[in-house]
């Protein structure tokens, strides 16, 4: 028999666990829920006991019907990475276990562990994303380098000849040369990207935003509407204010120039500003990061672009160069900071993600770098 001692340590234990926990009885009736799991599902204990599992948590039919064999069998079962709806139209990826704890003769009782997933898959995302334009800027860079060793020679030849040259006539052709040769040296100059290291003062970003919005606004006066939704209790951010503003200009650009070309309707664009606290930036914690959105309505980024979009020469557009996003994506990661992007048909967000804290002159503090466990702690 389970003393009064032993229950109360137990639901303390289930009270403090950072996993999902939850039971159900033969009816799919809620009958306990710990605290991680009333944030993950946004509900409460009291709403939630004693009422059927909703049908939009599992909306999928087979893990209905997995649910009612695990009763009937006691067959457990677990799904990895599965998409459960929490509220009407808002969704989490979790890994989920159900088990079943009934003894004979004692009424059905099903244990559901719920492990959400959308925090780490983020993070691990995200430390993809950085190491691979760490890796493809470098290589860039490599090629950008050796590109312009031998142009300035080429150059050189084709001014001399020029000079050695009979008929005056004959010189178009070196024109010609010297033209292509500043043309390449001029794209081997882009590739580079930024050639300084950021020079960091206090930026106030709305003030980047809105001189970007008056740029475009002239523009494209009547072609797009570009409204704000800026949070005005942001402080100014440690920032280069000319690259940040480059970043700005050619996101909101590339927004502007998706939805006049594909001639959409009621083009809109919103900029958005929101603080962020505890965030984690690629394996980098920050006390207080800065979100900034670019949101338009524009037909979205193609699918098969989706996961090379920040890489060097990829481009949607046909007379795009594919440097823009790959440069802008260096800036910010010489900001500590990232560029993520979500896209759908209709809604395509380019979010720009900007710690707040300044620099120590050695670099980041200790006290501010995730351990290995923040992987974990941070999911809730």
């Amino acid at each position: 028999m389970i003393s009064v001692t032993d229950t109360s340590l137990h639901k303390r234990l289930l009270d403090n666990l950072r996993t999902s926990v939850m039971l159900l009885d033969g009816d799919l009736v809620v009958r306990y829920l710990n605290p991680a799991a009333e944030i993950l599902l946004s509900t409460s204990a009291s709403r939630a006991l004693g009422s059927p599992l909703p049908d939009f948590f599992f909306a999928d039919e087979e893990v209905r019907t997995a649910l009612e064999q695990c009763i009937q069998n006691g067959h457990p079962f677990t799904r990895r990475e599965a998409h459960l709806h929490v509220s009407p139209g808002v969704e989490a990826i979790v890994d989920y276990s159900v088990s079943h704890l009934s003894e004979p003769g004692e009424p059905q009782t099903l244990l559901v562990e719920i492990q959400p997933l959308d925090r780490l898959l983020r993070i691990t995302r995200e430390e993809a994303l950085i190491h691979a334009n760490q890796a493809t800027r470098a290589l860039v860079r490599g090629v950008a380098h050796e590109l312009k060793n031998p142009l300035g020679g080429i150059r050189g030849a084709a001014q001399l000849l020029e000079r050695a040259l009979p008929d005056p006539e004959l010189g178009e052709y070196t024109k010609v040369i010297i033209h292509e040769v500043d043309r390449l040296r001029n794209l081997a100059d882009r590739m580079l990207g930024p050639r300084r290291l950021p020079q960091i003062v206090d930026v106030n970003v709305h003030e980047g935003l809105e001189h970007v919005r008056q740029l475009m606004l002239a523009e494209h006066l009547h072609s797009v509407t570009i409204d704000r939704d800026y949070d005005p209790s942001l402080p100014e951010l440690p920032a280069d204010r000319d690259q940040l503003v480059q970043v700005l200009l050619n996101l909101i650009r590339n927004a502007v120039q998706s939805l006049t070309e594909h001639k959409v309707e009621d083009g809109l664009i919103i900029l958005r500003t929101r603080a962020l606290r505890q965030f984690t930036i690629g394996m980098q914690r920050h006390r207080l990061v800065v979100r900034i959105d670019i949101e338009d309505n524009g037909p979205g980024i193609p699918e098969d672009l989706k996961e090379t979009l920040f890489y060097p020469m990829v481009s949607g557009r046909a007379n795009g160069s594919g440097l823009g996003l790959s440069i802008a994506q260096s800036i910010m990661n010489q900001h500590r900071g990232l560029i993520e992007c979500e896209s759908v048909p209709g809604k395509t967000v380019f979010s720009l993600l900007l710690p707040m804290e300044s620099v120590p002159a050695d670099g980041v503090s200790s006290t501010d770098r995730a351990p290995y466990t923040d992987r974990e702690s941070h999911i809730l």
